[in-house]
């Protein structure tokens, strides 16, 4: 099973610099999207073979998640429990074997001045997807707005406090792990350094690899046997980001 999660930057924009062929080629069972910045009916996108869902933000073209999936979902949930709705930032589909959440976690902002919605978030979030492991599985995947340490970004020590490489910010994601889920890529490849996937669109940043690596797959512990690979499609173009793939065999 393959599933692709790429925060687009603007689904209307990326949909004119190749994202179609990237999608077709991919072939994912389910392919999740961050930061669409619209609202449903402002795409016209919808392949053939998959069904689509949409979460965009109250505030006209301002983050937003889309899933498109293969499989229908027994349910699909917008946001965590009711809560934290108004920006569009989660999609829950379940399925028969597991939980499928796509997530836009909120940044911090300059000077951390989102920081105390911030831990909020992922307070509520860790304890979402805590409650659901209990029942089955969990892949949470999505642009999490956190390089957890600093073999995950270019240049650690001259952003150390900074939205992203905050302690606060690093802190909730070890929480996080440490609540029985398992960051894939960094699972499968702990010394790999120099991949990441956002880079400024400033000084050059993607042309000289000064990125972080804030797009992730994260699963259930106890699903990490089953993944195959964790991959950072770091050639694929069409947003500040690039997508990130995880290839899992639930059989």
């Amino acid at each position: 099973m393959k599933l692709v999660s790429w925060n687009v930057n603007g689904f209307r924009a990326c949909l004119k610099k190749g994202f179609e062929d990237f999608f077709k080629s991919a072939d994912a069972d389910i392919f999740c999207l961050q930061e669409t910045k619209m609202q449903p009916d402002q795409a016209d996108f919808s392949p053939e073979g998959y069904h689509k869902y949409f979460h965009s933000a109250l505030k006209k073209g301002y983050s937003g998640t889309a899933v498109y999936t293969k499989t229908e979902p027994i349910k699909v949930e917008f946001g965590i429990n009711g809560t934290h709705t108004d920006e569009g930032r989660v999609i829950t589909c379940e399925y028969e074997d597991f939980y499928f959440v796509c997530c836009y976690v909120p940044n911090a902002q300059n000077e951390l001045k989102r920081i105390d919605y911030r831990m909020e978030f992922e307070d509520d979030m860790r304890a979402y997807l805590s409650a659901l492991d209990k029942k089955k599985p969990v892949i949470y995947c999505g642009d999490l707005n956190v390089a957890h340490n600093e073999i995950d970004l270019k240049n650690p020590k001259a952003n150390v406090g900074n939205a992203g490489f905050s302690d606060q910010e690093r802190g909730k994601f070890t929480e996080l792990l440490g609540a029985g889920f398992a960051d894939t890529y960094r699972r499968l490849y702990p010394d790999t350094a120099g991949v990441y996937s956002w880079w400024s669109y400033r000084a050059n940043a993607r042309r000289n690899n000064a990125g972080w690596r804030i797009d992730y797959f994260v699963v259930s512990e106890r699903f990490m046997e089953k993944v195959k690979d964790s991959k950072i499609l770091t050639d694929v173009m069409g947003s500040d980001h690039c997508p990130v793939e995880l290839d899992i065999d639930l059989g």
